[in-house]
């Protein structure tokens, strides 16, 4: 009987266990499982928030080079980006421009003016001729009416009107040469106006005859407007010269944007083609903005912010006039701040809020933030040093529900 009530108790022991063991089971596999997600630790740092904005550089001074007087310019020989000496480098040569082709009743008329002025040549020659003959007649004249008055037989009025009329005869001989030297230039005049293109100038030396223009200022050739030989006007551009030393970055802002930032504010050159970062400072602030319409069609108000490179010239020797370069200015700067990524934080009941992680527990946690950028946002309140956060919680992720990082941490 003993061993009897013993293998009962054995079976019942066994039966027992093996319930337990059934029951155990079912529970752990029907607990959620924890939810992987990626962990970060609160640290302290400083944090800058910028204004990120497309821009371009510029050579701070550009010298437009025009032509002061019209006629025909040479052909240049600048390339761009040839280097030019302030009052030394030839920028382009002016010449006389050739006279135009006459049709068949313009040079009709022309060589008509011609032949009147040939005719008033020939009036003015023989008005000459007969004022110098009364002047010799009363030359004349005055020699003897001067040897009679010495005489005394004469009167003194005679004497002196034969005096008048030779003064009067000299000066109509004077008129006369002046009028026939007139007369001559209206000739020459009629007959440069018949001159053909291409003909040769009476005057060797007018044919060399030009007008040297030179570099403004010392730099490097940026445009040639005129490159090959052609007809300008007074005041047409021929060249633009400027130091590519000498950059600037301007970049248009929203305007919503540009009054958040104030002159001298820190700003960083990014992708510019270096592998370094360039430093630039914030000149001015344009006080006239402009509409630009953006690519999805929206007009915005915009306004131009000017910056200045830092440091040597050396630095962003590559860099030229109108290249692209990406600009973060720098609007908040925030030091030893408690620092958290952007991508833990999410919006609840109309405040910041993130999941802290405590025992493998993700508790929800509201914040208070001082500020933020596009990466990380600095802590006031509800976070402290070393504490775990989840990044990019999931949407099935609740308050008090377990999670373990996906690293193992």
């Amino acid at each position: 009987m003993p061993e009897r009530r013993n293998g009962q108790w054995l079976k019942r022991l066994i039966l027992a266990g093996t319930t337990v063991a059934v029951v155990g089971g079912l529970v752990f596999a029907l607990q959620p499982k924890p939810t992987p997600v990626d962990i970060a630790v609160v640290s302290r740092g400083n944090l800058d928030v910028t204004i990120s904005e497309e821009g371009v550089t510029r050579i701070r001074e550009i010298y437009e080079v025009s032509a002061p007087v019209g006629g025909r310019v040479e052909r240049s020989g600048l390339d761009v980006g040839d280097r030019v000496i302030k009052g030394e480098t030839v920028i382009a040569s002016i010449h006389p421009v050739e006279p135009p082709f006459l049709d068949m009743r313009t040079r009709s008329e022309l060589s008509a003016a011609a032949e009147a002025a040939n005719a008033a040549v020939g009036l003015a020659t023989a008005e000459v001729s007969r004022v110098q003959s009364q002047l010799e007649l009363a030359r004349g004249d005055l020699r003897r009416a001067r040897a009679l008055f010495e005489r005394r037989t004469i009167s003194e009025r005679a004497f002196e009107n034969a005096t008048t009329q030779v003064d009067v005869l000299e000066a109509q001989l004077t008129q006369a040469n002046a009028t026939l030297n007139l007369r001559r230039s209206e000739l020459d005049s009629a007959r440069a106006r018949l001159i053909p293109p291409g003909a040769q100038p009476a005057d060797p030396n007018a044919a060399s005859c030009c007008m040297v223009v030179h570099a403004p200022v010392s730099g490097a050739v940026l445009e040639v407007q005129a490159e090959s030989e052609r007809v300008m006007t007074a005041g047409s551009i021929l060249a633009e010269i400027g130091d590519p030393r000498d950059l600037e970055i301007v970049v248009d802002l929203l305007s919503a944007d540009a009054v958040k930032i104030v002159e001298g504010a820190r700003a960083r050159v990014l992708d510019w083609g270096g592998g370094n970062t360039l430093h630039a400072i914030v000149r001015q602030i344009n006080p006239v903005g402009f509409t630009k319409v953006s690519a999805l069609g929206i007009e915005e108000q915009r306004v131009n912010a000017v910056l200045d490179f830092e440091g040597e010239p050396d630095a962003y020797a590559r860099l030229g006039h109108d290249f692209r370069v990406f600009i973060e200015i720098v609007t908040e700067e925030h030091t030893d701040a408690i620092v958290v990524p952007l991508g833990a934080l999410f919006r609840d009941e109309g405040k910041w809020a993130t999941f802290r992680v405590n025992g493998g527990v993700a508790d929800l946690v509201h914040l208070e933030l001082d500020a933020r950028n596009d990466q990380s946002a600095a802590v006031a309140s509800g976070l402290d040093i070393d504490d775990q956060v989840v990044i990019h919680p999931p949407d099935s992720l609740q308050p008090g529900g377990r999670v373990v990082s996906r690293d193992g941490r």
